[in-house]
């Protein structure tokens, strides 16, 4: 899909980055008995774009991996006029929305999910799954639209829509 602005799409290893949120990693250096194997983190599997009516529940996941195992968290992206952008570390003080983490499924991987329950016009947007390590850095976001009754949700040709 069309990035937003001045964004470039990388891919390294299994991971998508815009631009310099790519991870900064240096050479890898073979892991030893003093010095273990560590990598940057990698987006496994990134969040995906959903739409749904006011009141509903949505939830958004992401999968990531890294040596050592990376932090992961949520943000909400804000951006104004003339491209410049700015991020809410999430919950935040919603009440409305919850963060949860968990390691796995696989050995230094961790999963995170974004829920927010019951849905407002005001929690569309751009959601960021971010996570970081001492190698570096990986993101990748997905949007929440909200919309007032079912028949506002396109369905693609060929494709049914469950409720």
């Amino acid at each position: 899909r069309p990035l937003p602005g001045n964004w470039t799409l990388r891919t390294l290893g299994k991971g998508l980055f815009l631009g310099d949120r790519a991870p900064h990693c240096g050479p890898v250096t073979p892991p030893s008995p003093q010095l273990p194997l560590q990598t940057c983190p990698s987006i496994v599997t990134p969040p995906k774009d959903i739409w749904n009516v006011t009141g509903a529940q949505v939830y958004l996941s992401c999968e990531v991996i890294g040596i050592p195992t990376p932090v992961l968290i949520w943000n909400k992206v804000q951006r104004g006029h003339y491209g410049i952008q700015r991020t809410e570390l999430l919950p935040g003080d919603r009440d409305n929305l919850a963060i949860q983490t968990r390691g796995g499924p696989e050995k230094h991987e961790v999963t995170g999910w974004v829920l927010v329950s019951p849905l407002s016009k005001e929690d569309g947007g751009e959601y960021e799954c971010h996570a970081s390590n001492s190698q570096g850095q990986a993101s990748a976001s997905a949007k929440i639209t909200v919309v007032d009754a079912l028949h506002e949700i396109p369905v693609k040709k060929g494709e049914g829509a469950e409720l």
